[in-house]
């Protein structure tokens, strides 16, 4: 479930994120903020699916899902194929958010 959520929140997200930028940075209509608004909602109502005992580590684990769906975005929406340091990059974070996420806690 934790990675479904991760995963959706990562597109939500992006999708929003690119419907702001649409319209400021790509001359797009005003009308792109309402979907893009709704997509931001969406987002914020997935993190809250994810089970941890903590709301920032929860957060904090979800950072390196979004790096690789960043670049999974930057391939498939843009057409700019990630090199070898972003793939890196992407695996040291994935690395770092499992780590936060299921590394084991003490009471």
């Amino acid at each position: 479930m934790t990675i479904l959520a991760y995963a959706g929140a990562a597109v939500a997200e992006i999708a929003g994120c690119f419907a702001f930028w649409a319209w400021l940075r790509l001359d797009k209509s005003p009308l792109w903020l309402i979907p893009g608004g709704l997509s931001l909602a969406l987002f914020a109502c997935l993190l809250t699916l994810v089970e941890s005992d903590a709301t920032g580590r929860a957060y904090a684990a979800y950072g390196g899902v979004y790096i690789v769906a960043s670049l999974l975005w930057l391939w498939a929406v843009e057409g700019v194929r990630p090199d070898r340091w972003d793939l890196a990059g992407a695996g040291i974070c994935l690395l770092g958010a499992a780590i936060i996420l299921l590394g084991p806690r003490t009471a």
